[in-house]
């Protein structure tokens, strides 16, 4: 081991670094040279080794797992590491479309053997591969649950909290504090303002077609079907109680709208009146006297009936 104090150097070392001869350190930077101690690895990229690379009928003949009519052509030959190297292998197989066998070969250093490390069957760029997991609180949409389902709520769910925890609403707390009374748990701050941006976003919010088609006038906030929440959110939901309303017993947002607003009205346009035609009465027969002129009809014809009596 050396070691070397700055504030005393060996009196034969020189400004260049060198040190007296039989000293165990022969090539210590210059003192006070705080410059690179250690040479970083250098990152050479793997070199294809042309034996390993040449085995694609040693590498096609390790698929056993399949008919050979199942292994396609020879796509590439990929280095991963000195003498070691994977082919690939199109894959025939039905609903495998995009899907490539991998046969990783290698050998050791100085032999022409070339030895099978694994098979596998791995997705290509263009693979049909299936959605990815999700768990079964992220697959379920609205309407999955039917009659006779049970959804249980996890205990740790952050939409609530429990009974005797204030949540900030004020109608919720006259209740909370009731202990044995209340509710177990209740909406947390998260959940309400979840369930708010879900409802203000849908189908029954501002931006919904039915609302957009509605008179301006015509919101749910000045409807007299209109009944608004408890709560914090009495102040932008409420539920629309009009039966003829296509949101009737739904949750709707204050700015929401419809054409069943209970102050519409239909106005007339101040156009005039056509006037009927003129009508003529059928009922009424008079007796008309027809004259011809002479020589229009034979005399030895025969008179015309008339189709009356």
């Amino acid at each position: 081991m050396c070691t070397i104090l700055a504030h005393a150097p060996h009196p034969r070392a020189t400004t260049t670094g060198e040190h007296a001869p039989g000293s165990a350190c022969r090539s210590l930077p210059r003192m006070g040279d705080n410059g690179r101690v250690t040479r970083p690895a250098s990152a050479r990229a793997a070199r294809l080794d042309q034996v390993c690379a040449a085995a694609v009928e040693v590498a096609r003949d390790a698929i056993t797992e399949v008919e050979p009519s199942d292994i396609g052509d020879h796509l590439q030959a990929v280095a991963e590491a000195d003498r070691l190297v994977t082919h690939y292998f199109e894959c025939r197989l039905p609903g495998y479309r995009g899907w490539r066998w991998a046969v990783t070969v290698t050998r050791v250093p100085r032999s022409r053997k070339v030895t099978i490390c694994e098979t596998v069957l791995l997705p290509g760029p263009d693979a049909l591969l299936a959605p990815g997991w999700l768990p079964w609180q992220e697959r379920l949409k609205p309407g999955d649950l039917g009659p006779g389902d049970l959804l249980p709520t996890p205990p740790d769910d952050e939409r609530l909290v429990p009974g005797y925890v204030l949540s900030d609403d004020p109608a919720v707390d006259e209740t909370a504090w009731e202990f044995g009374l209340g509710r177990p748990r209740v909406l947390s701050r998260e959940g309400r303002a979840e369930a708010a941006q879900r409802w203000y976003d849908g189908d029954h919010g501002p931006a919904a077609p039915i609302s957009t088609a509605a008179p301006a006038a015509a919101r749910c906030g000045t409807c007299g079907f209109y009944l608004p929440l408890a709560g914090a959110l009495r102040q932008v939901f409420g539920a629309c109680g009009n039966f003829y309303a296509p949101d009737d017993g739904r949750v709707v947002s204050a700015d929401h709208g419809c054409g069943a607003h209970s102050e519409t009205l239909v106005e007339t346009p101040d156009s005039p009146v056509d006037e009927l035609p003129t009508v003529y009465d059928d009922s009424a027969v008079e007796a008309m006297s027809v004259s011809r002129a002479p020589g229009s009809v034979e005399a030895a014809e025969p008179a015309e009936p008339y189709g009356h009596p």
